[in-house]
């Protein structure tokens, strides 16, 4: 057996080896300091992979994760839970400085991280899984995208959401026969809500029977229907489309405080133009407005700008995507931008190098999207990267950059 030290981890929580021959490996469920065995090595040209095989040498970075499905099941929805708190946020600030020095080019130290005061017991939505037999539903093992196990509890999702499970497992005679996934939420009012994909031909009509079922046993929840190809309804409990199905954070304490540092490092903002690119249901647009700005807001998802419209303040909304709208706003004095995971649409750092706001504030859910569309942004130096660590025991890290027109 070939045995690695691990020097450190890469972004996605595998941690990183190097074998005899000086290729990389990548092995996950490990941390930096142990030495392990490697099991299952998969060799390529230039890097290899591994999984773990037996520990010969534990890190002191180690801990006995709280949750059972994370040894037993192999369960991929955490990467992190066998490190330590402090060294899964030195990894996080790693990930992002690594991105920015390494795909940016920028020279950057790992910036400074906002730790979550939360380790567990933060996330207010999980969508399960249905294994193609109907038998189990639940997550996925990590590196495989097929099999399902049983969930029984996840301990990073709010607990409220995980009785609502246990209770709804108990009655899963009455869920659509074609079902795909559940997913499960909890709005910032208490609300919880229980939405059912189903695939093509379903025609489910015991939404409300199992509304009443669940009234006996935990009462308070809203059960919702998405048809393949259709709008999502609420089929028993609430009549509106919000909040179960229009994105918000999924951890709204750290997320205020994201939203919050972005605020504070876009400057005064009183009596200037700016944008507010991929809004969501408005949260940032409306801060700006109180204070005196005059905003126009980007935002692909109709039912969030009804939201947005419906909270208010005043603010001149558009939908659609970003790209496709930038002939339709007027020139900005400032920039705040929240793109998904995948980043920008190229069309889009082209159009603020063309414009030159004075600063632009991008938060980031992914170090090399973020990355990749600074590389775009030559006419930009970053004033300032701060991380915050919105999903503990897990390898993902929100980032916020502050980027200042180059004289």
């Amino acid at each position: 057996m070939t045995a690695v030290r691990i020097l450190r981890l890469a972004a996605g929580g595998d941690g990183v080896g190097r074998l005899a021959d000086g290729r990389t490996v990548f092995v996950p469920r490990t941390a930096p300091g142990d030495l392990v065995e490697l099991a299952s090595l998969r060799a390529h040209k230039r890097f290899a992979r591994a999984r773990p095989g037996r520990l010969l040498e534990p890190s002191a970075a180690r801990v006995e994760p709280r949750c059972p499905h994370y040894v037993r099941d192999e369960c991929g929805g955490c990467q992190l839970q066998h490190i330590e708190p402090g060294a899964q946020r030195e990894a996080r600030r790693g990930f992002v400085g690594d991105a920015l020095r390494r795909l940016a080019r920028r020279e950057r130290p790992d910036p400074p991280i906002v730790p979550a005061e939360r380790q567990f017991d933060y996330r207010t939505k999980i969508t399960l899984a249905v294994a193609p037999d109907g038998r189990r539903i639940g997550l996925h093992p990590y590196d495989r995208a097929e099999p399902v196990f049983e969930l029984e509890w996840c301990h990073i999702t709010v607990p409220e959401l995980m009785r609502l499970w246990q209770t709804l497992a108990g009655v899963r005679r009455l869920f659509p026969r074609r079902l795909e996934a559940v997913v499960l939420r909890s709005d910032r009012t208490g609300g919880r809500h229980a939405l059912f994909r189903t695939g093509p031909g379903e025609a489910w009509t015991g939404g409300t029977r199992l509304h009443a079922e669940l009234r006996g046993r935990d009462p308070g929840a809203t059960i919702w229907w998405q048809p393949a190809d259709g709008a999502p309804r609420a089929v028993a409990g609430a009549g509106e489309a919000y909040p179960a199905t229009v994105f918000e954070q999924v951890h709204p304490a750290m997320g205020d405080r994201v939203r919050a540092h972005a605020l504070a490092a876009l400057g005064p903002a009183s009596g200037r133009h700016v944008w507010d690119l991929y809004a969501g249901i408005g949260e940032t647009t409306a801060a700006l407005a109180r204070s005196g700005a005059e905003v126009e807001s980007v935002e692909a998802d109709r039912r969030a700008v009804a939201e947005a419209e419906r909270r208010g303040p005043a603010a001149r909304r558009h939908v659609g995507r970003v790209e496709h709208l930038l002939g339709e706003l007027r020139a900005p004095d400032l920039v705040i931008a929240n793109p998904p995971r995948t980043g920008m649409d190229a069309r889009v750092p082209e159009a603020l190098e063309r414009l030159r706001p004075e600063r632009v504030v991008y938060i980031s859910c992914d170090p090399a999207t973020l990355a990749r569309d600074l590389s775009r942004l030559p006419g930009y130096r970053i004033a300032d990267v701060a991380a915050f660590d919105l999903f503990p025991q897990t390898a993902h890290v929100e980032t916020v950059a502050v980027l200042e027109r180059a004289s």
